[in-house]
């Protein structure tokens, strides 16, 4: 391939990649609209490498999630990836969700308590260890 045609190919999915971003984030910002919910979080190594998203639906008031979306990424930041954005609007369409809840930044460790490790503290993740997961900030 020539150097001008993966820099098209490149550009474009930049292009897509922020149309569909920007596409889940004006969802967002309407603000409640009703049930089913749909709740996107990010996760990742530190707080500044996205490498897994979630989205949960929740149907009514009080319920508990009824499906659960999960995307990885180990090369790149997915907050990047064009498909998966795709992926996740079609994930959230299928199932009519009328809200979208997402968080503004990366809120924890990607690994999962009792599957991918055991105990509070994720020895695969030293950075998470003793921090609010919702500011970032230490807690000790």
């Amino acid at each position: 391939m020539s150097q001008s045609l993966k820099e098209s190919s490149t550009r474009g999915n930049e292009r897509m990649s922020e149309r569909a971003r920007k596409r889940l984030s004006k969802r967002a910002k309407r603000g409640f609209r009703g049930y089913p919910i749909a709740t996107v979080a990010l996760y990742g190594l530190d707080d500044q490498v996205a490498t897994k998203l979630t989205v949960g639906i929740v149907p009514a008031e009080h319920a508990e999630v009824s499906d659960l979306g999960r995307w990885f990424s180990e090369a790149a930041d997915i907050r990047n990836d064009a498909g998966v954005a795709e992926e996740v609007l079609a994930f959230i369409d299928a199932a009519g969700a009328r809200s979208i809840v997402m968080t503004d930044r990366i809120i924890g460790c990607p690994h999962e308590e009792g599957i991918d490790c055991e105990g509070p503290t994720c020895p695969s993740c030293p950075f998470w260890g003793g921090r609010d997961r919702w500011t970032g900030e230490r807690l000790h």
